[in-house]
């Protein structure tokens, strides 16, 4: 038995993958997919702010690729959003400050969407939490998870947008956030009745530690494949 921690990658079907956007760029990423099945929902995954250190191989989002294809039979979609590098690859393009990165969600959701694949949550961490807000609703969703909201770029309208979403819309809220803590984030969301806030003791802002990231997904498996929660902690087989 192996302990599902740290760097641990357990089996999948791994796919380098470009993204075209409608301005003529090309973004790089990974799909992750169950290996030996076909996935009954799909994460796409948005990142942090990229300057800021934030890009496709954040833990929380590299992890949830690492673990989530084998143990939720999730597809798991991660990208460089516009200008931002990773070990995959440099996205072309400038960063946007949150306004062109509409584009680079929409290229995200073609893909899935000529992919086929299954049910679609948008998971937005920090910076990509802004993202989520502001541009998932304008495409086919199952629902939208916020990790760490910072509610820095998302205006007023765009929040109000989802009080008639008939879309979940789920919140991790850390308790010693950076930016936005439990009671400032039940203010600011309260003009969302159906969002379901959950605040997080002990979290804070990056998610740090393996207690916290196992938290995150089953947060996010629990509300997306909930037959496959609580996750595991062993892997008895072959990893990646």
């Amino acid at each position: 038995m192996t302990e599902i921690a740290g760097a641990v990658t357990l089996p999948a079907r791994r796919e380098d993958i470009e993204l075209r956007t409608e301005d003529g760029l090309t973004l790089v990423g990974e799909l992750a997919l169950p290996a030996d099945r076909d996935p009954v929902a799909t994460l796409v995954t948005l990142h942090p702010l990229p300057t800021h250190g934030g890009f496709m191989d954040s833990h929380i989002l590299r992890k949830a690729a690492a673990r989530l294809p084998a143990l939720a039979d999730l597809a798991v979609l991660r990208f460089n959003t516009r200008g931002t590098p990773s070990p995959r690859g440099t996205s072309e393009g400038e960063f946007g400050e949150g306004v062109t990165e509409r584009l680079d969600v929409a290229a995200a959701m073609r893909f899935v969407a000529e992919r086929r694949l299954p049910a679609p949550w948008v998971v937005g961490w920090s910076f990509g939490t802004e993202l989520t807000l502001k541009y998932a609703l304008d495409h086919p969703i199952a629902g939208a998870i916020l990790l760490s909201p910072p509610l820095h770029r998302t205006t007023d309208a765009e929040l109000e947008r989802w009080r008639t979403a008939t879309v979940p819309l789920v919140a991790l809220i850390p308790e010693h956030d950076d930016f936005l803590k439990p009671a400032e984030a039940a203010q600011r969301f309260s003009v969302i009745p159906r969002i379901q806030l959950v605040a997080v003791e002990g979290g804070k802002h990056l998610w740090v530690g393996e207690h916290q990231t196992r938290r995150v997904l089953d947060e996010i498996v629990s509300r997306v494949n909930p037959s496959a929660a609580p996750l595991p902690t062993e892997w008895e087989g072959p990893l990646a």
